[in-house]
């Protein structure tokens, strides 16, 4: 994501269309809203010491909500606004999806990045949003296909909606 081509998608698009001018794609990158899709820690019972049981994320609840991201003291990392996360929870509520809010692991012990900052630079309300897995980015990840049909139903409402 650091490099130009989703910059330069929108631009060859917005030619297309005739529209492209370069303050026309900041507003358009400025007013978009995203799901950043990623993944995030679920509580594991065989390391319960390294998540915050009332603040992290449990296999077969529902897609997960991640208002902020990051680590080192939110080192590379994003925020998403009250106001946005309340619309993203409006369009999961209506549409009758399952979620939950957490974070990415106890302080000192767990949090990680993810590309949502780099997007939120444009200025677009951007929130990590995803399915939570244990032994994240192991050979044998594990996941709820519940929580995985979720996060479909999850997306396409946004898609719909927002």
């Amino acid at each position: 994501m650091h490099s130009r081509f989703f910059e330069n998608v929108v631009a060859e698009v917005m030619e297309l269309k005739g529209e492209y001018s370069e303050l026309k794609l900041r507003r358009a990158l400025a007013n978009s809203s995203m799901l950043s899709s990623d993944v995030t820690c679920g509580v594991d019972p065989n390391y319960p010491g390294v998540v915050e049981k009332k603040n992290a994320a449990y296999l077969g609840k529902g897609i997960v909500l991640t208002k902020y991201t990051g680590s080192r003291g939110k080192y590379s990392c994003n925020d998403a606004n009250a106001e946005f996360m309340g619309k993203v929870r409006d369009i999961f509520n209506d549409n009758g999806i399952v979620w939950q809010t957490a974070e990415l692991g106890k302080v000192d012990q767990g949090g990680g990045g993810t590309i949502a900052y780099i997007l939120a630079e444009y200025g677009m309300e951007v929130v990590d949003c995803g399915v939570a897995l244990l032994s994240m980015h192991a050979p044998w990840e594990i996941a709820s296909k519940a929580d995985i049909f979720e996060t479909y139903r999850a997306y396409k409402a946004f898609l719909l909606n927002a």
